[in-house]
């Protein structure tokens, strides 16, 4: 998974260092993130993102941008389509979103560029911050 695994190795991270924060692994995400967000009223969701900076960059997002629901498909729902979705069921628990640039994401690969793997003890902290709020 490469870059693409900086979410689990940020949970990795977590579970180790913060035992008291709830993790959840998210998989693939699509529909099947709609009740992993039930019964909560914040969530922390940690994902590489590609195309918003230099590759390791930690971003915290605040303000998801809102989306349409696709009307043809929906196997390649992402982050902004489930949680549109999931306020239209009334499952709206506050969400921060904490990415990590991975930038151009190839096929399988089972390296992590050394500048994202440097990344996760920070977005680590950064979880555990929002999590405390």
């Amino acid at each position: 998974m490469g870059n693409d695994a900086a979410g689990l190795a940020v949970m990795a991270l977590l579970q180790e260092k913060y035992p008291g924060i709830e993790t959840v692994d998210g998989g693939n995400g699509g529909l099947g993130l709609i009740p992993l967000m039930e019964g909560y009223d914040r969530i922390v969701i940690v994902d590489a993102t590609s195309g918003m900076g230099e590759i390791g960059r930690v971003r915290v997002f605040r303000d998801v941008p809102e989306s349409g629901i696709p009307s043809l498909s929906i196997h390649e729902l992402g982050i902004p389509e489930v949680l549109a979705l999931a306020r239209t069921l009334g499952i709206a628990p506050e969400v921060v979103i904490v990415g990590i640039e991975g930038g151009r994401m190839p096929g399988f690969s089972g390296e992590m560029d050394p500048a994202v793997r440097a990344a996760i003890p920070e977005a680590s902290r950064i979880v555990a911050e929002e999590v405390r709020r």
